[in-house]
């Protein structure tokens, strides 16, 4: 069972961190249009999800504010279609889909990647362990970690992110090495050499706060290619210039 009220950052950062690379159960849940939605919907995309409860004044939609600078970065930097974004309501009595489509209203949130989610009563405990994400009810309303999880592709934790005054960098970085594959594989074609690309050339720039293209780590990229090239050129030119003396030579 999860830590109750009173657990040491310690325990809690160690609970949270040990569901990485758990592979997350499929569960069904009700998002703010009143329409269905399973979690294996997700899958193929990495998947940003964060815990929220709508009768938070602060902290919830602090935690959610900065979330969305950060996502709009990330839309701007890596794709709008890239990747998905679901906000999940625990307090299930509460947090219902006309309670999570007004939270979603009052911050002006209307990405069309992102999903304002209700689950029920029976399905959030162990929803939220497979997530490694702890509350419990305080004279306050709840208290809970203030966690961002990334899932992979096929719906396993790939990262967990701490606290409201992260960067653009925590967040977009993960993403990065799971819509691009870390370069892991040999291009096999023009959206992979793409792909690779805007791997080592998208930046981050510390004094702005947001990603661009540095150019020059393409042309570096570029004049590296068009040596090789020509060191090739030389190479099979000489090895062709040696065959013909050597011919020529046999002949004579």
């Amino acid at each position: 069972d999860a830590p109750a009220g009173g657990y040491s950052p310690e325990q809690a950062l160690k609970y949270s961190q040990g569901v990485l690379g758990n592979h997350v159960s499929d569960y069904l849940f009700t998002d703010q249009h009143q329409r269905q939605v399973q979690l294996s919907s997700f899958s193929g995309k990495p998947l940003v999800v964060s815990f929220i409860y709508t009768s938070c004044y602060h902290f919830c939609p602090t935690i959610t504010r900065n979330l969305k600078h950060v996502m709009d970065i990330a839309e701007e930097t890596l794709g709008g279609d890239r990747f998905n974004i679901v906000t999940i309501g625990f307090d299930t009595a509460v947090d219902t889909p006309g309670r999570m489509r007004q939270f979603a209203r009052e911050l002006k949130i209307s990405n069309e990647n992102w999903w304002f989610l209700s689950v029920d009563e029976n399905n959030i405990g162990p929803l939220t362990r497979e997530f490694g994400f702890l509350y419990y009810a305080s004279p306050r309303g709840f208290d809970h970690l203030a966690q961002i999880t990334i899932l992979d592709q096929e719906g396993r934790v790939y990262r967990q992110i701490y606290g409201t005054d992260y960067t653009p960098q925590h967040m977009i970085e993960p993403l990065k090495e799971l819509i691009f594959g870390q370069a892991k594989r040999l291009p096999t074609g023009i959206s992979d050499w793409i792909d690779n690309i805007r791997l080592f050339c998208t930046v981050y720039d510390p004094s702005t706060g947001r990603y661009h293209f540095d150019y020059s780590i393409f042309m570096a990229l570029l004049i590296g290619l068009l040596c090789l090239g020509s060191i090739l050129v030389f190479v099979i030119h000489a090895w062709r210039a040696r065959q013909v003396r050597s011919d020529t030579g046999r002949a004579g």
